[in-house]
This record gives C-alpha cells, structure tokens and sequence, in this order.
C-alpha cells in the first residue's frame, strides 16, 4: 500500500540526481519541481497541483531525477512503489490518459528546444545550450540523442571551450548505446559533476565557490573582496553578528558576482554558528534551488542536516548526512568525513 509521508516547509523530498523508485502524488501543501531550462540554462519552478503526480517518469524509467522537489508550505505527499503505481493506473485509465497529455506536451517542447538549438548554432549561449541538451540526453540514457547532439556540437564548435568534453562524452554514449541500448545500463554519474558548470560566468555554480583561506599580501584585491575576508576573519574569532553586518552589505551591492556568492554560502554559517537553525535551513535551501551543482554543496546539505538534528529532528538529519554520503566525490573529503561520522552517532548506516 501506498504511505503518506509529512514534509515541513524549506524540506527537499529529492534532488537533482537521485536514483528513486518512488512515484508522488500531493495530497496536501505546495511543492515545486526546480531544474535548469536545457535551452537558456535558466531556472525554471513548476508548481505542483493538489492531486499531481510527480517523479513519475525517473522512477519508471530508472534514472536519475531530473529536478529538485522542494516543499514550499507544509505537505502530506503520498508515496507509490513503481508497483504500485502501475497497478493502481491499471484500475484507472484516467490516470494513465492525463499522463500521457503531459508526457507528449513535454516530449514536445524538449524537441523543440532541440531544433531551435540545431537551427540556430550562433545564438547567444548555443554553445553552451547545445552541451547541455547532450548532457541532458546522457544524463537520462538517452544514448543515440546524446551521440547526435555532442556530435553537433564538435561539428560547429570544434574548438570549443567544452570540446574535450563533449568529446569524451561522445564516447560515453557510443560506447553505452553499444553496450546498453537506450534508457539502459548505470547512470554515469560523472555527468551529475557536469561541466556546464563551466560553460558560463551567469551560472550560479560557478559563481560561488568557498574561500576560507585569506590570500597573500599585496595581491591586488578589490574592496568588496577586502571586505570579504575581513567577514572572514570574523567568523573565525567567533564574531558572527559582525561578519553578517558585512556580508550582507556584500550581498545588497551584488557589485562582484563572485564574493556574491561566497557571501552568501558564509551568510548560511553564521546563521548556523547563531543558533538560528529555522533560518539557516531556508537559507542553504535557497542556495539549492537556485544553484543545484554549487561546487559547495556538500558542505551545505551537511550544515543543513546539523540544523535539522539541532532542532530534534533525527530524521530528516540522517536523511541530508546520507545524501552528502551517497554524492560523487572524494571519499576523504572534510563534508564526507563529517556526514559519515554524523550519521553514525545517529545510528544510521
């Protein structure tokens, strides 16, 4: 039988990435699908209705999630095994009309977005569309679609910035479409650390990496960078109140995006250093829907289940120490030692 699982309010019932078998439906609250629109790159927020299924498709399909599912207002959301859910369609062909609606309005506007992007090779930001649409084809095994689009983009962008990787992603879809076939085989996780990231300076990821570490004298640093590490230096004599007073300054001129973004994953720790767990939770899950593939964002859903344990709730604490735990990475990484020792003391696995 289905369960009916309780979300509060700033929760994430999943991420961008996850490997699930559970299909949702809201019985009760606000939940919104977040992911990066394949053509612009922006983000995009869907809304889910009372009574909408959601996850349906990564769960029948068996790979990764495609978007965050992030609790707006506190919700009851009923949870289906893949059996389940197909036993239950079957009693209600309904159901299975109304999926079929959305799943063709959306097979539709990904295909266009597609075309618009082969037509089109020198519109603003086609380089970077056009590696993203193949890694958004590779990333849901959809192998023959990923040869064809990385195959284009080394046909117009042979020199490209992104060539080496689209290049080595090539090979990956010819070698899994070989092995595998569409829609089958392991996910390949690398493209989860994508490098997109790096297909330009607008993306959030790639704009709010951490620095801790002050740099040499006498480096040429700007003011806002200067007023930045003097934040820094702050929070390490235990002095947060202080620090937040100019990292909010740094984050009200948004004049360097790049201090922008420090200052605002810093912002998140002081909350937390504070003892403003409620805030410091809203906060990081800002921080996730707005930039999924921050290069920090280990050490962000770590704080965010040291919040949650904090408040009492071991649940949803074990649940963030875990999800730094199952995230590719080094294994001997400070976030994944830490989440690892966490989550033993809470009795997890």
């Amino acid at each position: 039988m289905p369960k009916v699982g309780t979300y509060r309010a700033n929760s994430v019932i999943y991420f961008q990435g996850d490997l699930g078998d559970k299909i949702f439906v809201l019985q009760r609250g606000r939940v919104t699908l977040n992911y990066n629109d394949i053509e612009t790159g922006k983000l995009i927020r869907e809304i889910i209705q009372t009574g909408e299924f959601f996850g349906v498709k990564s769960a029948l399909g068996r790979y990764p999630r495609e978007e965050n599912a992030v609790v707006l207002e506190d919700a009851n959301v009923l949870a289906f095994t893949v059996p389940e859910f197909e036993a239950f369609s079957m009693s209600n062909t309904r159901i299975i009309i109304k999926m079929l609606k959305v799943f063709s309005n959306q097979l539709r506007h990904i295909h266009k977005q597609v075309e618009n992007l082969m037509e089109n090779p020198s519109a603003v930001n086609a380089e970077t569309g056009l590696f993203k649409t193949g890694e958004y084809y590779l990333r849901s095994r959809m192998y023959s679609q990923a040869r064809y689009v990385f195959g284009r983009y080394l046909t117009y962008y042979p020199a490209g910035r992104l060539a080496e990787q689209a290049g080595r992603y090539l090979e990956t879809a010819e070698a899994a479409l070989a092995r595998y076939g569409d829609g089958k085989g392991p996910a390949p996780l690398a493209v989860a650390q994508s490098a997109s990231a790096q297909a330009g300076s607008s993306d959030a990821a790639s704009t709010a990496p951490q620095a801790t570490a002050k740099p040499q004298e006498g480096a040429g640093l700007s003011d806002v960078a200067k007023d930045y590490y003097n934040a820094v230096s702050l929070f390490s004599q235990e002095k947060y109140q202080e620090a937040m007073k100019i990292l909010k300054v740094i984050l009200e001129t948004g004049s360097e995006s790049e201090y922008v973004g420090k200052a605002q994953f810093d912002m998140g720790r002081c909350l937390f250093a504070l003892g403003q767990w409620d805030l410091a939770i809203k906060h990081f899950t800002g921080i996730v829907q707005s930039a999924p593939k921050h290069p920090d964002m280990s050490d962000i859903l770590y704080i965010m289940g040291q919040s949650w344990e904090k408040k009492g709730d071991k649940a949803r604490a074990k649940a963030f120490f875990a999800k730094v735990l199952s995230m590719p990475g080094d294994d001997d990484s400070s976030a994944r030692i830490k989440a690892k020792k966490a989550l033993g003391a809470l009795g997890g696995a």
